[in-house]
């Protein structure tokens, strides 16, 4: 059994097709959030879904968005949608008498040694008093040179930072397939062993919402594999998906990346 986990999530998971956010299915991540805490498992969230849910919530004319470049965008619908993701999840968290925090950090976090110090202290402190950290990344302040490439990579600092026993990223596909993900005859790897190559299964598409695609999570799940942590990539659309690999009860498909030992 895992004593500590770092979930991240995909705007792909969290968002409608139109761009709102989903907030049925966020209530369904919530109960499985809230059912892996209440095991004494430790959880820090990493969740997408602010520009998205924000872009759904201004419902801008095209006109108005081609006004704005691509961080002025993100700067604009993150300040808007953050607060809408934030306090979904505190609501729905509260229903389980689990209280959350937000964390929101840039990319320069990670190369300041006093800066990662602050930023574990603060969701070390967090966990021990049974607070579930949601991270994302500050957009609002944060300009394209010093951005994440997406939050696939803040999530593979956090699970090094704070030393997770494993790390499961969620997204709108089953897990790294052996072919094209569209064909029938493609299947999911289920497992990837330490040093191995994957650079021929990757298939480089990416979702309308999110900014990463496989070959951001796969370059992300074999340098968290690399410190010792257990990857998982799977379907966050599945019903109960993070349960039933938590706690074993299901053999639902997804992408092993095994760990260095």
């Amino acid at each position: 059994m895992y004593q500590r986990i770092a979930v991240k999530v995909g705007s792909n998971v969290l968002t409608k097709a139109d761009g709102t956010l989903d907030v049925t299915r966020l209530s369904a991540l919530v109960d499985q959030l809230s059912e892996i805490h209440s095991a004494g498992i430790e959880v820090i969230l990493i969740s997408s879904g602010a520009v998205a849910s924000g872009r759904g919530e201004m419902h801008l004319a095209k006109d108005s968005i081609a006004l704005l470049d691509e961080v002025a965008q993100r700067q604009l619908f993150s300040a808007v949608g953050q607060a809408k993701l934030i306090n979904r999840y505190y609501d729905f968290l509260r229903e389980h008498h689990i209280h959350c925090g937000q964390v929101l950090c840039q990319k320069e976090n990670f190369t300041s040694p006093e800066e990662l110090k602050n930023m574990r202290s603060c969701i070390e402190v967090m966990l021990h008093h049974g607070v579930l950290p949601v991270v994302n990344e500050n957009d609002v302040v944060s300009i394209t040179e010093l951005m994440f490439t997406d939050n696939d990579e803040l999530s593979g600092e956090i699970a090094k930072m704070t030393k997770a026993d494993a790390l499961f990223i969620l997204s709108n596909i089953d897990g790294l397939y052996d072919g094209d993900p569209e064909a029938e005859t493609s299947k999911v790897i289920p497992e990837i062993a330490y040093g191995r190559t994957v650079d021929e299964y990757i298939q480089e598409k990416k979702s309308s919402a999110g900014r990463g695609g496989m070959q951001s999570k796969c370059g992300t799940a074999i340098k968290v594999a690399e410190a010792g942590i257990d990857v998982f990539l799977a379907r966050g659309t599945r019903e109960h998906v993070l349960t039933d690999m938590v706690f074993g009860r299901k053999d639902v498909p997804h992408t092993h990346f095994a760990p260095k030992k």
